[in-house]
């Protein structure tokens, strides 16, 4: 039978033989050719240069957290900038990361692209823009002799408050426009 050599034995003589010169390898009895023996040590020193070489982990390396921290502060304080602008504004830093990066850096820690980001709903608008809307309406008053009156009324949305501009028999348009700026 052969003798079964396994691939530790195979690294043991192949290190250990390899620098004898080839006569003197083929003067001596081993269980294999000296040329089996260069060719063992020959794919050994091929595998350690290549496992050496080998990249630790396979894909593209981390981006490193005060990218990332950098890159979420941009968008927490800038909700109107979106991926690419925050990439335009770490490019003027001289920091080279690309934009589909940052797209990734946001989508993994739940941030909306601009347009979601952005929007506003209805009510939000109404009550940061409340200060400043008013609301104005005519409406019918009945007098107790019978008599309708117009009234223009107008809210103010801040504080809920309603104040009579005025009331008239007849409106017309320079009344209006008087108790407006009244």
């Amino acid at each position: 039978d052969r003798p079964r050599v396994t691939p530790a034995d195979r690294a043991f003589l192949a290190a250990l033989l390899h620098r004898l010169p080839r006569p003197t390898l083929r003067q001596l009895h081993l269980i294999v050719s000296p040329e089996t023996v260069l060719r063992w040590h020959r794919d050994f020193m091929r595998r350690r240069h290549a496992d050496a070489s080998r990249r630790k982990r396979s894909g593209r390396p981390p981006i490193r957290r005060s990218i990332q921290a950098l890159v979420l502060r941009l968008a927490r304080e800038n909700s109107f900038w979106g991926y690419r602008r925050i990439h335009g504004e770490l490019a003027v830093l001289g920091i080279k990361v690309a934009p589909s990066t940052v797209w990734e850096i946001l989508r993994a820690h739940g941030i909306e692209p601009v347009p979601e980001r952005g929007r506003q709903t209805w009510a939000a608008f109404l009550r940061s823009q409340a200060h400043a809307i008013l609301a104005c309406d005519f409406f019918t008053a009945t007098t107790l002799n019978g008599a309708t009156l117009y009234v223009f009324a107008v809210i103010e949305h801040a504080n809920r408050r309603i104040r009579i501009l005025g009331a008239t028999v007849h409106p017309t348009t320079a009344w209006v426009t008087q108790a407006a700026r009244n």
